[in-house]
């Protein structure tokens, strides 16, 4: 071979990152370029592990075309080892017995996780939580053994995320923590208190400042964990005898650098591990380079993936001849994601010293902690948020020193629904990083965008923005909007970068196709692995032409906690249970019954302004036997839960009042009945009143309707929320007929053609004609779709299902309302009150926003 050999250990995400940068800078032209990699799988996004768990699908995680694998001028030996490394003759030694000569070698070996030596960590059933290997061995031992209940030991970010891995997958998890607190490296005592909090109401339960000291079990499996004499253990439930039951461990107690071929060849290792290097990556060999997690810079080992790929990027320079100067000046270690759905960030200095002043934000009622660490200039050096991250990318700047700390800057601390004065009012300034991943500035979007990348695919493949982690991917799109708008280019409306469809056209597409689940419409129309923006819009597109059960297979991965749950969580952790009542109307027996029921279960009680009686206060647990009795007093679901139909308010019409001129009642309860269940952008509500003194307040509503002398006026597109709009008038004197049709090619087209999470108010003012293009595609068929509008109306009427029926029917369904799968019967005890004879949430230590501390 006449070119020099360059050979790289570790085809992890680092290890990737450098063969990117390399042949982006041509270097597969003058190197023979190797890959060793010990995993089958070529190398793949660690940071979006737990999103396998969706459709176990080992290609939507890869970060390496598998043409480039096979076709490309890097030549890759996957599922290889590496036994040694031979410096005086330049070779390493691979595990079949062959040798790869080497002129410079690449060490991206990465790190592997720490399993304490704790007796019965090799019982079958313990795993670790690493590699994609690790979670599908983690998903059959689930399937095979029927686990309901699992540990997980290490509360760090890992740590929880596998703990939602378990909790999605059915199986009760238990995080067990030797620090005092949750995410210790991350967060400091308070912030840390929230996000238990927060973790509580999910029924994840936490086991922090415990020791294991035996994990207990047989050839067969493990059966628990038994822990270390400690007074906090008396103080746990599910504990006894310092014991606690599980079918499966999972180790995620932090990692070790992958660093046992540089100690074995001689090479010098920091003194907690990790091959030392200079900041231009060079170890004690000048023939070898380590980037990654097996790097040890200035006594300091980055368990993080930004770092790693400003380590390849500077590695790669010096390879190319264009070294840069400072080489490896230190990552930034600053991280903002969402744990179990939970926002948490923290950067720069986030623990603080004896130099340092807090700020801190608390609202106990929306859990929401805010600290910001202040140095001895009142300029802000860190922090961390929980709850709510608001601000993040200007608060980082700060940090960084990219912008000023402002003269009074305990205003920052304030979240955005606090108002004004909070850090999202400032403006970022170009040099401000928006992807710490990445190192991607403002400035560098800003250039992208106008040099023609118009679209969140093209600034992601331009500038690769986003591609990692992805917690930058909000504020990149809020740019790309601004810069467009400001060069009057006008904005796609694609639900998200997955998907180069708007709703209207992703819906049109599972339409025609048939699609049933999330799996078939990503495959058939999208990309990657979904976010929290079209996952939820895809599982409302399917539930609004299936009508099926939206827990069934791959739909309930979609759905937010209150479809999960088929009912409300409070804030307390608690469900509200709001049984439909058609049109208002109710027999004095279900009257009576839903107080039995309120009565037996110790619900508080409370008649809403759209005529409905609701239960609030139920455990997840209690919700089947309560939606029981419901059913049984002729009763069904209220779908208060879903972006669907929530009810049809009436007056009693001229069966009873003198003004009245049609019967409301009747034909409130025949709408409803109608529409009940069907799942749509955002949630509907309406009205029907009896005369023209309206009061059902139907001009108000998505659809009302008010009685005229010789029929019907219907109004659309009304909202009384909290940018109320009047309804549009769109037909007079409508017989019952032509009513009920009408409404139903509204709600069809509107269903199909509206934004996601789009009311009927915003959906009208934005259609291109307004109320007068809607008149022509309703009634007079302008687009020639009304057939097909009438008829999903009729697939949708002939379909319907209570929810809670179907879920009484099925044991299976049954099982999840348990609040601890290892422990059906244990509910949790929130704190009551009483107040004007009722049960409420007590309230938090201090129900006041507290701020403390300041310059």
């Amino acid at each position: 071979m006449d070119k020099p050999s360059l050979v790289i250990i570790g085809n992890g995400m680092v290890g990737q990152r450098f063969v990117d940068e390399v042949v982006k800078r041509g270097l597969e032209g003058s190197w023979n370029i190797f890959v060793i990699g010990e995993e089958r799988q070529p190398a793949y996004d660690r940071v979006a592990l737990s999103s396998w768990f969706d459709d176990q699908d080992d290609n939507a995680l890869s970060l390496v075309e598998q043409q480039f694998v096979e076709e490309g001028p890097v030549e890759y030996r996957l599922g290889t080892r590496v036994d040694v490394i031979d410096r005086k003759n330049q070779t390493v030694l691979l595990d079949d017995g062959s040798t790869l000569a080497y002129d410079h070698l690449v060490l991206a070996t990465g790190s592997y996780p720490f399993v304490p030596p704790v007796p019965g960590k090799d019982l079958p059933g313990v795993f670790v939580y690493r590699t994609l290997d690790d979670l599908a061995n983690i998903a059959s031992w689930v399937e095979e053994q029927d686990c309901k209940s699992g540990v997980i030991i290490g509360g760090g970010l890992l740590g929880l995320e596998a703990a939602n891995a378990l909790r999605n997958m059915n199986v009760a998890a238990n995080v067990v923590e030797m620090a005092p607190r949750l995410m210790p490296q991350q967060l400091e005592d308070g912030g840390s208190e929230m996000l238990s909090r927060w973790i509580d109401e999910l029924g994840v339960a936490q086991y922090c400042g415990v020791m294991t000291e035996e994990i207990t079990g047989d050839a067969q499996g493990v059966t628990g964990l038994r822990f270390a004499e400690s007074e906090k253990l008396a103080e746990m439930d599910g504990i006894e005898d310092n014991q606690l039951g599980t079918d499966i461990v999972i180790f995620s107690a932090g990692i070790r650098a992958s660093d046992s071929l540089g100690r074995d060849a001689e090479l010098e290792i920091g003194e907690r591990g990790g091959v030392v290097t200079d900041t231009q990556l060079v170890t004690s060999d000048p023939n070898i380079s380590a980037i990654g997690e097996v790097a040890c810079v200035n006594n300091m080992v980055y368990g993080l993936v930004g770092p790693g790929y400003d380590m390849a990027k500077v590695v790669a320079e010096r390879l190319a001849g264009s070294a840069i100067e400072d080489g490896f000046a230190g990552g930034d270690l600053s991280a903002k994601l969402k744990l179990l759905g939970v926002e948490v960030a923290s950067f720069g200095d986030n623990q603080g010293n004896d130099t340092t002043t807090d700020i801190v934000f608390v609202d106990p009622v929306k859990k929401v902690h805010r600290r910001l660490v202040l140095d001895e200039n009142s300029q802000i050096v860190g922090g961390t948020l929980v709850g709510d991250t608001s601000g993040y990318d200007l608060l980082v700047a700060m940090a960084r020193g990219q912008m000023a700390t402002p003269e009074e800057p305990q205003s920052l601390v304030l979240p955005d629904y606090v108002g004004a004065g909070s850090a999202s009012d400032m403006e970022l300034p170009d040099t401000a990083q928006i992807c710490s991943c990445n190192d991607v500035s403002k400035g560098d979007l800003k250039e992208a965008v106008a040099n023609g990348c118009h679209t969140v695919g093209a600034l992601k493949s331009e500038t690769l923005c986003g591609t990692s982690c992805g917690g930058c991917v909000p504020a990149m799109e809020d740019l790309l909007k601004v810069e467009l708008a400001n060069a009057g280019i006008d904005v796609k409306a694609d639900i998200c970068e997955h998907f180069a469809y708007s709703r209207q056209q992703l819906f049109d597409l599972v339409r025609f196709h048939g699609h049933t689940s999330w799996s078939d419409v990503v495959a058939a129309h999208g990309s990657g692995r979904g976010c929290i923006i079209c996952r939820p819009a895809v599982a409302s597109i399917l539930a609004s032409l299936s009508n099926g059960y939206v827990l069934d297979e791959s739909q309930a991965g979609l759905q937010d906690t209150n479809d999960r749950s088929l009912a409300n969580m409070q804030r307390n952790g608690t469900y509200s249970v709001i049984p439909r009542v058609p049109g208002g109307e109710i027999t004095p027996d279900q009257l009576i019954e839903l107080g039995q029921i309120a009565k037996d279960f110790d619900l508080y009680t409370k008649i809403t302004g759209g005529q409905r009686i609701d239960l609030f206060g139920a455990q997840l647990s209690e919700l089947p036997a309560i939606w029981q009795r419901v059913l049984d007093a002729g009763l069904e679901s209220g779908h208060a839960y879903g972006k669907a139909l929530r009810t049809v308010k009436s007056c009693v019409g001229s069966t009873w009042c003198r003004y009245g001129v049609q019967d409301s009642v009747t034909m409130a309860i025949n709408v409803e009945l109608r529409y009940r269940g069907l799942r749509s952008p955002h949630k509907l509500k309406s009205a029907v009143s009896g005369c023209t003194r309206e009061c059902a307040e139907a001009q108000s509503k998505d659809f009302g309707i008010i009685a005229t002398e010789t029929g019907w006026n219907l109004y659309v597109g009304g909202n009384g929320g909290r940018q109320p709009r009047h309804a549009d008038l769109i037909a007079t004197d409508l017989d019952d007929e032509t009513l009920i049709r009408t409404i139903d090619r509204f709600l069809m087209f509107y269903i199909r053609t509206a934004d996601k999470l789009q009311r009927t108010s915003v959906w009208l003012e934005s259609l291109d004609g307004g109320i007068e293009y809607l008149k022509e595609v309703i009634f007079e068929d302008s687009l020639g779709i009304c057939d097909e509008l009438d008829a999903d109306m009729a697939k949708h009427v002939d379909t319907y299902k209570c929810e809670w029926q179907e879920t009484l029917e099925s044991p299976e369904r049954l099982s999840q309302f348990v609040e601890f799968v290892n422990a059906p019967e244990e509910t949790s005890t929130p704190v009551w009150i009483r107040e004007r004879g009722q049960k409420a949430p007590a309230p938090a230590e201090t129900e006041e926003l507290v701020i403390i501390g300041g310059p």
